[in-house]
């Protein structure tokens, strides 16, 4: 061994030859520089990384507009557009949620920005999918192509950024696309400011604007876009676009549970494609989705309440009818919408009733096809209408009522008591028949020429006669005074006045009334005056408007019988006495309990005769409480 050369020490076998297997012992205190030992290393297991879930909403959007289901009228009009080179500079999408707004918009820039698989091609309808700007915009990471809510970015500053954006030139694409999304919501300056650059964008520039409220949209804007209305799409072809879906996804599904699914989506694609999710994932994998189980998930079980409900409730049945709102109660349904319910089921009977042909429709399910058609056939529209205001406002009572539930049960026994009522038409055939066999007089049927007839100088010139209809019996006018009074008793105050002091009576003779109309009174007296006694007595009469001279006015009559009761009391002995024992008195007014409201007693005389004055005491007679007859000066 060379000087300063440390011998390795020998390897002692024997001792600890599976030392390499055991774990190394773990250090005790720090080490030697006075640091923490290390730690010993962990095992680590395994993780799998595995695709996170996409909904199918999103998986199965369409990326092409050979995708598009329901919008064949749209997609042939782009087509031709991008055929020809005519390709609007803005677009307005309108239409209900989840038809397709932003996903036509997406597509839209898509076929502007194309450049095909090789990079040389143009705008075209059929984008490749896998050139880089393709797929940038499928990925939602385009510079160029900006998206933007308008419902949290609608202020005058969001506008202002894309206003300048617009002058630069894309940085990649072909086109910079803004696409505004509920764009009703912006606000009217926000509006205000786009207007020059959307009426005159750079060639560079196209505008997208989706929003489900167009009547929210200034009409400014809209006539500077090209406007597609995307319909709703059809039960039938959204019924079919999910059994191919389902095959895709190895899902077994009965053909009623997708049309269940696709009449409750209500035309929105998106929402069928979410409940189609939903029914997948409540089902054991490999086994059959019925439609049972999706009548169950939408709730459609409840369905059949609302329809036993319709039945008690026309047929006049209360006790049933709680029974059934009881045992929503008990599941937890609020009353309030099963009205509403009630009122949507009310709408589809109505229109079975108005629309037979509707109960071979394959858009409405089967139990509104066929109980719907039975309430149809035996339900009377009058009825239905009356259901449906009461209905209306009873929702409107249930929603300000402070026990809900009390409120929506008050609305069902009323509806249940007005089903026994009959129709109006029946009612008044009803009343007409019984005036007959009571031989009740009958009015004269109206004159030739629509009830209109002439007299001049004392002989009728223009009559106005209500339409024939029976009526229960109302009061008897003895005068035309009480004519007068019926309309202040029933509140035709402009009628009122206008008897009072507007026209001369010539002849009253039920049902016939001869008047003179002054100048100020309207044209159209005669015909609400004989509305108002047909409505108010059951008797037809004919007013017929005269020449001739007639009495004076019940407001002159009323101010001559004041006069006359002055001069009366002014001649009686004793008033002469106050007069002459208090200078300056005089009398102001005469009050007769006998007078009505217009200073006329009761049981006056014919016109031309004395008039009456107040019954005064005898000169030489006692004093007593209570005159009827008194002054006050």
């Amino acid at each position: 061994m060379q000087p300063g050369a440390i011998a390795a020490a020998p390897r002692m076998s024997g001792l600890f030859e599976d030392d390499e297997k055991l774990p190394a012992p773990e250090p005790e205190g720090p080490g030697l520089f006075g640091d923490a030992p290390a730690a010993a290393p962990v095992a680590v297991p395994e993780v799998v990384q595995s695709t996170p879930y996409r909904v199918l909403a999103r998986k199965y959007r369409p990326v092409t507009f050979a995708d598009m289901i329901g919008q064949e009228t749209m997609v042939r009009t782009l087509r031709n557009a991008f055929a020809v080179g005519r390709v609007a500079h803005a677009f307005m999408l309108t239409g209900v949620r989840g038809v397709g707004k932003t996903t036509t918009a997406r597509i839209i820039a898509r076929a502007l920005n194309c450049v095909g698989a090789d990079g040389q091609g143009g705008p075209t309808v059929d984008a490749c999918g896998v050139c880089a700007n393709c797929v940038a915009i499928l990925a939602d990471r385009h510079p160029d192509v900006v998206e933007m809510d308008a419902a949290s970015n609608n202020g005058i500053d969001e506008i202002r950024e894309i206003i300048e954006s617009v002058r630069f030139r894309p940085m990649q694409a072909r086109t910079k696309v803004f696409i505004l999304d509920e764009v009703h919501m912006l606000s009217r300056s926000a509006f205000n400011a786009l207007l020059k650059t959307l009426e005159e964008p750079p060639p560079h520039v196209k505008f997208i604007f989706a929003t489900t409220e167009i009547r929210k949209v200034p009409v400014t804007v809209l006539s500077r876009c090209q406007r597609f209305d995307l319909r709703r799409i059809s039960a039938a072809e959204m019924a079919g676009h999910f059994a191919g879906i389902a095959m895709k996804e190895n899902v077994r599904i009965e053909p009623e549970a997708l049309t269940l699914i696709a009449r409750a989506a209500d035309g929105s694609a998106r929402d069928g494609l979410s409940l189609l999710d939903q029914a997948i994932a409540q089902a054991e994998p490999g086994q059959m989705i019925s439609a049972v189980e999706v009548a169950d998930m939408l709730g459609l079980s409840d369905r059949i309440a609302v329809f036993d409900l319709f039945a008690a409730v026309m047929g006049g049945k209360p006790a049933e009818a709680l029974v059934i709102t009881d045992r929503a109660h008990e599941r937890g349904a609020d009353l309030g919408v099963l009205l509403q319910d009630l009122l949507e089921l009310l709408h589809t009977v109505t229109r079975l009733k108005t629309v037979p042909a509707l109960r071979e429709s394959g858009d409405l399910p089967e139990a509104e096809r066929l109980r719907g058609g039975e309430f149809a056939e035996r339900t009377s529209m009058a009825h239905l209408g009356r259901a449906w205001q009461m209905l209306l406002k009873g929702i409107s009572e249930v929603e300000s009522a402070p026990d809900r539930r009390a409120a929506a049960e008050m609305v069902l026994i009323r509806l249940c008591y007005v089903a026994d009522l009959p129709p109006p038409g029946d009612l008044v055939r009803r009343l007409t028949e019984q005036g007959v066999t009571a031989g009740a007089p009958q009015a004269a049927p109206p004159p030739s020429g629509g009830g209109v007839r002439a007299v001049a100088n004392g002989a009728p010139r223009t009559a106005i006669a209500a339409q024939p209809m029976a009526a229960p019996a109302g009061p008897r006018l003895a005068g035309f005074r009480e004519v007068a009074a019926l309309a202040s008793e029933r509140r035709e105050a402009l009628l009122h006045g206008h008897l009072v002091h507007s026209v001369h009576l010539v002849r009253f003779a039920p049902p016939v009334i001869e008047l003179r109309p002054q100048a100020d009174a309207p044209r159209d007296l005669a015909a609400k005056l004989a509305a108002m006694l047909l409505d108010a007595t059951g008797t037809r009469w004919t007013i017929a408007l005269s020449t001739a001279t007639g009495e004076p006015t019940l407001a002159e009559q009323g101010v001559a019988a004041d006069g006359a009761r002055r001069i009366a009391a002014a001649a009686h002995p004793l008033v002469q006495a106050i007069l002459d024992a208090f200078p300056g008195a005089r009398i102001d007014s005469v009050h007769d309990a006998r007078t009505d409201a217009y200073g006329l007693i009761t049981d006056a005389p014919a016109l031309g005769g004395e008039p009456e004055g107040p019954e005064f005491a005898p000169v030489d007679a006692d004093y007593a409480d209570g005159p009827s007859d008194h002054w006050d000066d």
